[in-house]
């Protein structure tokens, strides 16, 4: 099934914006949901709508085997160990949240060390500021090349044996960057420390093995791939889980209350207390049913082409900065033109009916690493042609006209 097919099982995207054809390059940000994801949305709430591990009756029944087979599909697809090791939550940010405010606040001690890198997105870099500073370790970082990527050379000399997490993204939302994060957990693991992935960029384009990947904690959202907002997932490797406390207390995720102390479920119920995401996880369910079914090689091929086309293309304009490098990055082309503000870019665009992502993109520190305030970002996913990079670039251009700049 090629890019054109893809694209006609995405309701969304029959539409014209502003009298023109849509054109979606704001993926990065949030993918849209095809028909197969938007159907079983809908069916479970006309069909199967309960609370799970509660009622006894047959939609409860029908609701908690739904909601318990969205986890057997997540473990499946990150070739977890078991359905132990996958932990629901609203997405990335708060599976970050949880390992720095659960795992981190624990292990961590005045003098010891917390390393991430400057490409890091905010719900990668703040939880890790805030258990800084509640613990008393260091936060470290590990320093980027001209062309945004990290050198392991690097990563050895930042991780010591006073490390006790590094914390990196698989693929940065804003350079594009697919970082070497095997690697960088053998390093870490050398070192005593523990490996956590964010997933959010790296997920939705290409295939994860968490076990091969050997981390010890990944982080994912649904939202970004082809799934439902609100729900995304925490790997994390079943001994560490157990020694972790919970940070959210109630229903559901206790065994036994009493007047003045409680106990918890197993795993991965002690983690999800209250009513879960149940719609949001049937949702996220079928959409890795429909990637699988694409296939996420076919998907990383193309995704990889496609930046590669627009890189080249960007590139022939006059004017035009591209951060990052070209080679070996997911799926987004992040750029400037000349002294147009990013968010003048992205709203000339629109006139034309594309849309694309302008600002910090949650990454003020990059930017300032970058030496800019904000960036235009033009995002890709399995549903994008090449006709889509070429109506932006034609547009790019009307828009240097506009702004009274040469066209190249």
């Amino acid at each position: 099934m090629n890019a054109r097919e893809i694209r006609e099982l995405f309701p969304i995207l029959h539409q014209e914006v502003n009298g023109h054809p849509l054109v979606y390059l704001d993926s990065a940000a949030t993918s849209q949901k095809p028909q197969q994801v938007i159907e079983a949305v809908k069916r479970y709430y006309e069909w199967d709508n309960a609370n799970v591990h509660r009622g006894v009756h047959t939609l409860g029944s029908r609701a908690t085997d739904a909601y318990e087979g969205a986890r057997e599909k997540v473990a499946r697809f990150l070739n977890a160990s078991s359905t132990e090791e996958i932990i629901f939550t609203r997405g990335t940010t708060t599976a970050l949240n949880l390992v720095a405010s659960s795992y981190a606040r624990a292990v961590c001690g005045e003098g010891d060390e917390i390393v991430i890198t400057k490409m890091e997105h905010h719900s990668n870099l703040i939880p890790w500021q805030q258990a800084a500073k509640a613990t008393g370790a260091t936060l470290k970082y590990i320093p980027l090349q001209p062309d945004g990527t990290i050198r392991l050379e690097d990563v050895e000399q930042t991780i010591t044996s006073r490390t006790k997490v590094v914390s990196v993204v698989y693929a940065s939302n804003v350079l594009g960057v697919i970082n070497p994060v095997k690697e960088i957990a053998a390093i870490a693991h050398r070192n005593g420390a523990v490996m956590v992935i964010d997933g959010a960029q790296s997920t939705p384009h290409m295939k994860v093995d968490v076990r091969d990947l050997d981390c010890d904690f990944y982080a994912f959202s649904s939202h970004k791939m082809c799934g439902p907002t609100g729900i995304g997932a925490l790997y994390g490797k079943k001994a560490l889980l157990e020694k972790m406390e919970p940070i959210e207390f109630g229903g559901e995720m206790i065994d036994f209350v009493d007047w003045q102390d409680s106990t918890w479920k197993e795993l991965p119920w002690k983690f999800e207390g209250g009513t879960p995401i149940i719609a949001g996880a049937v949702g996220l369910g079928a959409a890795i049913d429909f990637l699988e079914e694409i296939g996420l090689d076919q998907i990383d091929r193309h995704e990889q082409q496609l930046a590669s086309y627009a890189y080249d293309r960007l590139s022939e304009i006059d004017d035009v900065t591209i951060y990052g490098p070209r080679e070996g990055r997911v799926g987004l082309v992040t750029f400037n033109i000349a002294d147009i503000h990013p968010h003048d870019v992205a709203t000339v665009l629109d006139t034309e009916g594309i849309a694309i992502r302008a600002g910090h993109h949650c990454c003020q520190p990059l930017m300032r690493w970058l030496e800019v305030s904000s960036t235009a970002r033009a995002s890709f996913y399995l549903y994008n042609t090449e006709d889509d990079v070429d109506r932006l670039v034609s547009s790019l251009l009307k828009t240097k006209e506009f702004f009274g700049h040469a066209i190249g």
